[in-house]
């Protein structure tokens, strides 16, 4: 290879169509939470015909790969990208879509992990690193409490500094990376509300217990209460997304179900919902005479994102060109890279993919994205590890 920068393009221009190549294959042949094998065995393969050594964690799904020395301190940085595809169908008509049933890479994971796989790739051909890297390739990010705790458990995390990465996003236009120092993400729980009542008939309510008014009570009563119950400037919303019982307009059941998920942009309220909302629902449900069993799965926290970090990827970014880096919200959505943030720092940037067309939102089942990101997600991560790569944005996306 070249010597100085020169070495990344050289590397990038014999394998741009890999990028896609590659991930267009991880579309093809999504794997869902902790089954992602063949999608582990793709990466190994081809980590380890560049003469690198990935080691698969325990559980026989997801990877971490060492490049290049560790500081004085024996620490390295990490790079962190997800490898799991969504429980649904993909209805995008693509000739590279999802050939399983049931599942589909509609979050954008195939592309995390393309880019990732050809950071390591890229990083493996530089005639010499002065950092460190920990390539993080993690299953299971869609199912809470999520993946990243199994990778931490296994020692991910060892030896490691700082960590980073990216997630795609359809609302920022190809060629921008959006950063943010603090919370770029909130909380995320599930809430499962078992209901039961001695049932009846619908012209006698006040001989039985009423199941289906407390259901009505616990929609529209918690969502209410919570709201005057938390500093408003946190964030915090309950949405109801399914609600079941009963069969016949004149029978009162005798059992249902409400499930809804609770949310929240602040780590401190994050710690406090648990014991309220169930206080809460308990209270709103004992003047109907009804029962309620809480089932309160406790999700993620915020990924919070210090401002060193950020700082970091902002110099990665704006070698790529000068209107790259972009500022972007608060998302309500919930990211298990949160808690690899409560044991090091670290950031997470929003890769745009929208093409400038029609948006459509990531976990939808036609969900895209334009791949001339996946080049635009490489030249972050290598300059985060290379920061004297200087790329020309207007070379890169025309």
């Amino acid at each position: 290879m070249a010597a100085g920068a020169d070495w990344f393009e050289e590397w990038l221009g014999a394998h741009r169509d890999d990028l896609t190549a590659w991930r267009r294959h991880i579309h093809r042949n999504p794997e869902l939470s902790r089954a992602e094998f063949q999608t582990t065995d793709f990466v190994v393969q081809h980590l380890r015909a560049a003469g690198l050594e990935p080691q698969v964690l325990p559980g026989g799904t997801g990877l971490t790969c060492d490049i290049g020395p560790a500081d004085a301190d024996g620490k390295r940085i990490a790079l962190r990208a997800d490898m799991d595809a969504l429980p649904m169908g993909e209805t995008t008509g693509l000739p590279f879509a999802s050939r399983n049933p049931g599942a589909a890479h509609a979050c954008g994971h195939d592309a995390h992990t393309a880019i990732l796989l050809g950071t390591g790739l890229a990083l493996a051909s530089a005639p010499a690193l002065h950092q460190g890297v920990r390539l993080l390739f993690q299953p299971a990010e869609e199912v809470m409490p999520g993946g990243a705790l199994d990778a931490i458990a296994a020692g991910a995390l060892d030896e490691v500094s700082r960590i980073f990465g990216l997630h795609c996003d359809p609302h920022l236009r190809v060629g921008t990376v959006g950063l943010r120092v603090g919370a770029i993400t909130s909380a995320a729980d599930i809430v499962e509300v078992h209901l039961s009542s001695p049932g009846g008939h619908t012209s006698r309510p006040h001989l039985t217990a009423d199941l289906v008014h407390a259901i009505g009570l616990l929609i529209t009563g918690i969502p209410n209460l919570v709201g005057r119950r938390v500093d408003a400037r946190s964030r915090t919303v309950i949405t109801w997304g399914a609600v079941n019982a009963g069969a016949a307009a004149n029978a009162i059941p005798r059992s249902g179900v409400l499930r809804g998920t609770v949310r929240t942009g602040d780590r401190a309220t994050w710690r406090q919902l648990r014991p309220l909302v169930c206080e809460l629902i308990q209270a709103l449900a004992v003047p109907t005479g009804v029962e309620v069993d809480i089932d309160y799965r406790q999700g993620v926290p915020p990924v919070v994102n210090d401002e060193h970090s950020v700082a970091v990827l902002r110099r990665a970014v704006d070698a790529i060109g000068p209107d790259v880096a972009v500022p972007t919200p608060q998302s309500s959505g919930g990211e298990d890279f949160a808690w690899y943030l409560e044991k090091v720092p670290g950031a997470m940037a929003r890769l745009g993919v929208w093409d400038g067309g029609r948006k459509v939102d990531i976990h939808q089942p036609d969900f895209d994205l334009d791949e001339r990101a996946l080049e635009v997600g490489v030249r972050t991560m290598v300059n985060l590890v290379a920061p004297r790569v200087k790329v020309p944005y207007q070379e890169t996306l025309g």
